[in-house]
């Protein structure tokens, strides 16, 4: 999937390894860290990106996309499928650049995601854990189940 929202603001599209320098930059920031699961290194370094960038591309199909402004990957939007009896369902995780805060990016990147999950997939159930700050998830759908 790669799509462009309706005011033009960002292109979510499936993460290159051209996109390891900005990925790097953007996300190795201690209140982002704060924000999100454990699993997220900091400091995050530009080998973190590429081995992060590497296991997405290995994925049977696109789970995690990169939100990209003016040719920059500067946030992220993703879902994470489970298993066995759970295996119609999946977590939303979602990062963004503190430069990028409060302009309506990630809300927009969440639906978009929501959309492709529902369309393309075989997840009834979407939910996201709220580390900290649960404004965008707050403002949106979730926990969300598809009719």
């Amino acid at each position: 999937m790669e799509a462009r929202d309706e005011k033009e603001q960002f292109l979510l599209r499936a993460w290159t390894f051209d996109d390891i320098t900005s990925l790097a930059k953007n996300i190795n920031n201690i209140h982002i860290w704060n924000n999100v699961r454990d699993g997220l290194p900091y400091p995050y370094t530009e080998q973190d990106a590429g081995e992060y960038i590497g296991m997405t591309l290995n994925k049977a199909y696109v789970q995690d996309f990169a939100i990209v402004v003016d040719g920059e990957a500067v946030g992220g939007v993703g879902f994470i499928p489970l298993n066995d009896v759970e295996r119609y369902s999946a977590e939303l995780g979602y990062w963004i650049g503190e430069d990028y805060w409060n302009r309506g990016i990630m809300g927009e990147a969440i639906r978009q995601v929501v959309d492709y999950v529902f369309r393309e997939t075989d997840i009834i159930r979407l939910f996201a854990s709220v580390v900290k700050n649960g404004k965008v998830i707050d403002m949106h759908y979730f926990d969300i189940v598809k009719d």
